[in-house]
């Protein structure tokens, strides 16, 4: 029986959380050579209790090495995951800016879209972009 797209929206917000996290590690990481706990709850806006707890999800899920004190590291599955959330959102941003979409709202609108776009819907997007029109 194929997924209906309710079922496709509860699947996609249980990974939401995971993609957002290792992406911000991601981008913590290239930036300031480090992922620490402070920093990632002050860009989630949310406490580092709750970050504790979600990166010791993280762990155990096999996405980060979390150990107290220390930066958080991401496992190669991590990266992947990250990767992958990184480009889906950099082709979202891309398409709501050939829109005409400002950017601030793009960036922000993509933060979500970006966990629930199918991939066939992904490419066209990018090929929209790339053709400038489809």
């Amino acid at each position: 029986m194929n997924e209906g797209p309710f079922q496709r929206t509860r699947r996609d917000h249980k990974s939401e959380n995971a993609e957002d996290y290792v992406e911000l590690i991601s981008d913590l990481i290239d930036s300031n050579g480090q992922a620490r706990v402070g920093a990632l709850a002050e860009r989630l806006g949310v406490s580092q209790v709750t970050v504790s707890k979600t990166l010791k999800r993280l762990d155990k899920e096999g996405y980060v090495v979390a150990k107290p004190y220390r930066p958080v590291v991401l496992t190669p599955k991590g990266k992947l995951i990250a990767e992958s959330a990184r480009i889906r959102h950099k082709t979202v941003v891309q398409f709501l800016l050939a829109l005409g979409v400002p950017l601030e709202t793009a960036e922000t609108d993509a933060e979500g879209i970006e966990h629930h776009v199918s991939p066939a819907t992904l490419e066209a997007m990018s090929r929209h972009v790339r053709n400038g029109s489809d």
